[in-house]
């Protein structure tokens, strides 16, 4: 792990946000807040900086284009934090590419998806994440940042 001014080095973390959340802000503000998805990106760029990693993020609505770029993050990333959105409950495609990765993976959701209809209970990827933060809206991201980091250092003392 590289020392950039002081601080170290975690390297690359990807964050992946799936279906609908580019409307963030705009849909049902009273589950996702009022707060953009811009805005989340750009608070996670400022935070990874903080915190010494490099942070790329990238927003689809198409199921292929989210295994694309987990497939291409092989040997690029040090952990990716994914919000798979509606994906999650039913996308066998994502959870075999987040197998295949290879790096700590953390799971997202703005929302407690306990707290809402019954189909949003199941999770395809949770047994193949290494943790799930969901409930606190944006600050999810952050937290979820935050234990990417973690999870990325292999000095982390587990």
């Amino acid at each position: 792990m590289a020392v950039a001014g002081g601080k170290r080095n975690h390297g690359r973390i990807l964050v992946l946000h799936g279906p609908n959340l580019n409307l963030l802000g705009e849909r049902e503000p009273e589950i996702y807040g009022r707060v953009t998805l811009a805005q989340i990106d750009e608070e996670l760029r400022r935070l990874g900086a903080e915190l010494g990693v490099d942070v790329d993020t990238f927003q689809s609505n198409s199921e292929g284009a989210l295994v694309d770029r987990i497939q291409a993050a092989r040997g690029q990333y040090d952990a990716l934090v994914i919000n798979p959105a509606a994906y999650t409950h039913t996308s066998v495609a994502i959870r075999d590419a987040i197998q295949m990765l290879g790096i700590a993976v953390v799971e997202v959701h703005l929302s407690n998806v306990y707290r809402r209809e019954p189909f949003r209970h199941h999770s395809t990827i949770a047994d193949v994440v290494e943790g799930r933060i969901m409930g606190l809206g944006a600050n999810s991201y952050y937290l979820a940042l935050r234990a990417a980091v973690v999870l990325a250092d292999p000095n982390r003392g587990r």
